[in-house]
C-alpha cells in the first residue's frame, strides 16, 4: 500500500477529487495548508507600496491506496492537474506497512 500526500493549487481540487474517484480511492482526507517552494510567492502592489506574499494558499490531500492504484493516479494527476506554471504542486508517496479498520479489525488493502 502507498499513502499519497498531494498538495495542488485550490483551484485544482474538484479535478484531483474527480482522479481519485475515478481510480478508486476510497478515501481522502483534505487540509488547507499555506506554504512555498521554488516560486518563492509574489509580490503584489497594496496603496501603492510593494510587498512580498511568501505564503502561498495550497490544498493537501491525503489518500492510501494499493501500489497498483498509486501508478495510475499519479500518473493521471500529472498530466490533467499541471499548468506548467510554479506552483503547480507535489506529489509526496509514502509505503505503508499496514492498514486496520477499527470498526472491523481487517488489516491491508481489505481495509482500505
Amino acid at each position: 500500500m502507498k499513502k499519497l500526500e498531494i498538495i495542488i493549487k485550490p483551484e485544482k481540487l474538484e479535478d484531483l477529487k474527480g482522479i481519485l474517484e475515478s481510480s478508486k480511492a476510497n478515501g481522502i482526507m483534505i487540509s488547507n495548508v499555506m506554504g512555498y517552494g521554488n516560486q518563492k510567492g509574489h509580490t503584489q502592489m497594496y496603496r501603492g507600496t510593494e510587498y512580498t506574499v511568501n505564503l502561498l494558499p495550497k490544498v493537501k490531500v491525503e489518500t492510501v491506496v494499493s501500489e497498483e492504484a498509486s501508478d495510475l493516479i499519479i500518473t493521471k494527476v500529472v498530466k490533467e492537474i499541471t499548468t506548467g506554471n510554479y506552483g503547480d504542486g507535489k506529489i509526496f508517496v509514502y509505503d505503508v506497512q499496514d492498514a486496520v479498520r477499527i470498526r472491523t479489525g481487517e488489516h491491508g488493502v481489505s481495509a482500505l
